[in-house]
Order: structure tokens, then C-alpha cells, then sequence
């Protein structure tokens, strides 16, 4: 009987040990915002009340990261979007009765102190894709990202994002807990330019175009101590978006919402454009990429036949369509074949998803 336990026991142990690829929990189901053009123009000084400010919509008040899985923000957060023929841009109120921020050093981690984050992936393959983080001081933290962590890769923090104006508005006061303050907004003018090497779209973009695009807000719980913020201990960071990632983790851009740029000036009716449908088939390869990644943390390779994945064929129009699998020790391309002569989807190991079209 003592023979039977030891090996029963490293079984278990290495089951409870073994890693597991964090996966995004509920629907897939970003949220979309469309962004109009300018009317009579945009200055770059954080007060939120030029013309165009007050004909723009708010997005949705931010959620938690999670989603549904955790409690609402206790804080009101919001952004609205603008374009012209120079750039987007971007204006956010984040509710607060305690404002406050520290660091003050170009490229410093900036959601040390509570802060406002953009991410911006503007062709959707979820590689080199864009991270602002700026705090009430104004202080930034811009990076170019070529591939998400998950994926084994680090960021450029050397990258600056050129031609960029930011500002801040403060409704009460900074680093002052003898009152209570509203809240601060933020303001941003991003210039066309700065995305155009690696945006693989049009810059500036055209009507109807969309980009994915993610907001986030860190807050920490703080104390005042010896005449200083100070953030309480053992107490994590919240961590609030606009359209909820589903896990703790803002790299995972495909779960990033949906940016419409409609050319129709400020205040004008909603156009309604919706993602186009082969966003869902790239949701299809994602849950294929997902399944890879946790095969290959189990067995040391990528699986050679989608059945050892448990990969059900896509429907599409109540059809089956069936992905095609290539696999090699160093990683895996995987196709799902368009429709009537319209491009094929690919998804390869490191997660980059693209479209390529069909040979006639």
C-alpha cells in the first residue's frame, strides 16, 4: 500500500502544480465608440469645455477589469474621442475626492501612482500596438509594445511618441487631504504621424475605418501619513476599463474595444457601423491559440492535429468550415478559410493574427 502512495502523491503534486494559461473569462463582447470630426477645433489644455467637448458623447462609465465578476468602480470615469486631418484626440474625467500623484520622472512606472492608461492597437493583430500611462502631474509613460508579455516579449520604453501634446485639469487641489477635490480630466492631441510605421492602416483614417483600443484606470487606497499619500498596506491596486478585459491583464488587445472614426462633424446622428464579421472568425482562432498555448505548458509542443485540441469546424452560415493546422517544433500557423473568394484568417504561436488573400 505504501508502494501505491508515493507515486499517487507526485501524481497529484504535479497536477497541482502545473501552469496554467491565464484565459479571459465571459463573453466576447468589446465595447464600440465612434469618434467624429472636429467642428471648431481642439486646444490642448485639460479643461474639457471647448465646443467640440460638449457635442461629443461620453463613452460608457468605466468598469472593472473583470467585468461583472467584481464589483462596480465606486468612481466615475469617462472618455470622449475627436479627430481631424492632424490626429486624434482624446479627453477623460476621472471622478476623485483625494487627487494625487508622485512621480514626476519621464517613463517612470507610472501606475505607481494612481494614473489614466491608453492602449492602442490601430490594425488589430495584436502586435506593436501603443501604452500611454499619465498621472495628475501630467508625468508620462509611453511605450511601443511588439508583442504582448504573454508572448514572451518586453516593451520599448525608449519609444517617444513625437508630436504628442497632454494636459491636465484639476477640479480642487494636488496632494491637499484637508479638502475634498471632484476630480481631474485629462486632455490628449496624438498626432497621425507618430503611428504611421507600424499602424499598417491608413493615417490618418478613413470613414468607417476602426481601430482596437482600450482605456484603463489604476486607483489605490491611500492614507494620509507624516504629510504624504500614502498607499494602505496589503491593499492592491483597482483596476478599472472601459471595455473589460475579462482577466487582470491589459495585454491581451483582441479584447481591447472597437474605435470608429466616422468623417461627419461633431454632433452629428450615431452612422451605426458595427466590426465587420470576421472579427468573430478571429475570436475562433484566438480560443484555438488559447488551447495551443496550454498544450504546449502540458506537453512541451504544439499539438500537431486540431483533435487534440477538442477544436469543433467554425460555422459560418450554418456550415462547417474546418481551420488548416501547419505545425513545426518552433511553432504553428493556423487557417481558417474565407468565404466566396474573401481572404483567409491565419493565427500563428505567437498570437499575431492577420488576413491574407486568395490566390484567383
Amino acid at each position: 500500500m505504501k508502494k501505491l502512495l508515493v507515486p499517487i502523491l507526485l501524481l497529484i503534486l504535479s497536477v497541482l502544480a502545473a501552469e496554467t494559461f491565464p484565459l479571459p473569462v465571459g463573453e466576447f463582447a468589446p465595447r464600440s465608440y465612434t469618434a467624429f470630426r472636429t467642428v471648431e477645433g481642439i486646444k490642448v489644455d485639460g479643461s474639457l469645455d471647448d465646443i467640440d467637448w460638449q457635442l461629443a458623447l461620453p463613452t460608457e462609465l468605466f468598469t472593472d477589469i473583470e467585468g461583472d465578476l467584481k464589483p462596480a468602480p465606486h468612481l466615475d470615469t469617462w472618455v470622449k474621442m475627436l479627430w481631424d486631418a492632424s490626429g486624434l484626440y482624446i479627453g477623460a474625467w476621472l471622478e476623485e475626492p483625494h487627487i494625487w500623484a508622485s512621480l514626476t520622472e519621464r517613463d517612470a512606472v507610472i501606475f505607481y501612482d494612481n494614473d489614466f492608461e491608453v492602449f492602442l492597437d490601430p490594425n488589430g493583430d495584436t502586435h506593436e500596438y501603443y501604452e500611454l500611462e499619465i498621472n495628475a502631474l501630467g508625468t508620462l509613460w509611453d511605450l511601443f509594445i511588439l508583442k504582448p508579455y504573454r508572448d514572451a516579449h518586453s516593451p520599448l520604453n525608449g519609444w517617444d511618441i513625437k508630436g504628442a501634446s497632454f494636459a491636465i485639469g484639476i477640479d480642487g487641489t494636488l496632494n491637499d487631504p484637508s479638502d475634498l477635490d471632484s476630480g481631474w480630466s485629462v486632455e490628449m492631441f496624438l498626432p497621425w504621424p507618430a503611428f504611421e510605421e507600424f499602424a499598417h492602416v491608413p493615417c490618418p483614417p478613413r470613414d468607417g475605418d476602426y481601430w482596437r483600443l482600450n482605456f484603463s484606470r489604476v486607483q489605490w487606497d491611500t492614507e494620509w501619513l507624516d504629510g504624504n499619500y500614502t498607499k494602505v498596506p496589503g491593499m492592491p491596486e483597482r483596476n478599472w476599463v472601459w471595455s473589460p478585459q475579462g482577466l487582470i491583464a491589459m495585454h491581451y488587445p483582441e479584447r481591447w474595444g472597437y474605435l470608429f472614426f466616422s468623417a461627419a462633424p461633431a454632433g452629428s446622428a450615431d452612422p451605426g457601423f458595427s466590426p465587420s464579421a470576421s472579427e468573430r472568425e478571429k475570436e475562433y482562432l484566438r480560443q484555438i491559440y488559447y488551447l495551443q498555448k496550454q498544450y504546449f505548458m502540458d506537453h512541451g509542443r504544439w499539438a500537431g492535429k486540431l483533435r487534440q485540441l477538442g477544436v469543433r469546424p467554425y460555422l459560418r452560415d450554418g456550415k462547417k468550415v474546418k481551420p488548416r493546422l501547419e505545425t513545426t517544433s518552433a511553432g504553428f500557423d493556423l487557417t481558417l478559410p474565407g468565404k466566396d473568394g474573401s481572404p483567409d484568417w491565419i493565427i500563428r504561436e505567437d498570437g499575431r493574427i492577420w488576413s491574407k488573400p486568395v490566390k484567383k
